[in-house]
């Protein structure tokens, strides 16, 4: 699996700081935007555990809007939090409460996994990035926020890849 998200001693919290407070948060805005509009990479959901205060901040604001995030999304999650930061899998499971309280589920189908080969093949991405694209084309998504793709790329003529940390 490709190393994903930041990472102990890059600026990341081990603990779950957030958790009340940008929970309720989260809680509150359910709803408010259509969720098949936009979907997020794994990325997006780490940096909401961030010293970096901006980008934290930014992952935040876009969540709380609510969106689309597929099964896929939810294991590196949990792969990174582990493995990396450290957390416990009570921890995790907390953390995942208030982000599916705003975001939908796209699943991991094997039509999603075709789709990511067809996709890495054409694109050059790869296949793990290929098949979040593939799981956001499937939900009927507009955007993809993604940190490590080319900001502003469109793929099959309906997903517009966006930067959510590249300034304006």
């Amino acid at each position: 699996m490709q190393d994903i998200g930041p990472t102990r001693g890059q600026g990341v919290t081990v603990g779950i700081p957030y958790t009340v407070e940008t929970g309720e948060r989260l809680r509150k805005y359910r709803g408010r935007l259509p969720a098949a509009e936009t979907f997020f990479d794994t990325n997006v959901l780490l940096y909401l555990l961030s010293e970096d205060t901006a980008k934290a901040d930014r992952a935040e604001d876009l969540v709380a809007n609510g969106g689309v995030i597929s099964v896929q999304v939810l294991t590196e999650f949990a792969a990174v939090a582990s493995r990396k930061l450290g957390m416990s899998w009570g921890e995790i499971r907390d953390i995942f409460i208030p982000i599916r309280a705003v975001c939908e589920i796209e699943p991991l189908t094997v039509e999603t996994h075709d789709r990511g080969i067809e996709i890495a093949d054409r694109y050059g991405l790869s296949f793990y990035d290929a098949t979040i694209v593939a799981s956001a084309l499937d939900a009927g998504c507009k955007t993809l926020y993604f940190e490590d793709l080319q900001d502003g790329q469109v793929i099959g003529r309906q997903l517009k890849i966006r930067n959510p940390f590249a300034v304006p």
